[in-house]
């Protein structure tokens, strides 16, 4: 059980820190470095290479969890706004039998 808990923290630390834009800009800089070369290669294979293995896959992964984290928060936001008007809703059945139970003759 305290190795799940502690793979957990590790996987949940890791998503905090390269789900972030900082990260993504620290990766595509890291991934311009060996862009030259690529280049200078003149070979389109080992450019193509590059986009794909070095910049998308580095960069895009940032931005990927960047991305999920914003449509949590939204459907958090949209959740608790659901919850909200669920018990607001509740609360206006539960007046309305009230006043209609009393208001009925006897």
């Amino acid at each position: 059980m305290q190795i799940r808990d502690f793979n957990k923290q590790v996987a949940l630390f890791v998503t905090e820190k390269v789900g972030t834009m900082t990260c993504a800009y620290l990766f595509a800089l890291m991934a311009l470095i060996s862009l030259p070369e690529a280049l200078s290669s003149e070979d389109p294979l080992e450019i193509i290479s590059w986009i794909a293995e070095t910049f998308l896959q580095l960069v895009l992964l940032s931005i990927i969890i960047v991305g999920q984290n914003i449509q949590s928060e939204i459907a958090e936001q949209q959740a608790q706004t659901d919850r909200e008007t669920l018990v607001a809703i509740k609360k206006l059945a539960e007046e309305i039998h009230v006043v209609a139970t009393q208001s009925q003759p006897s």
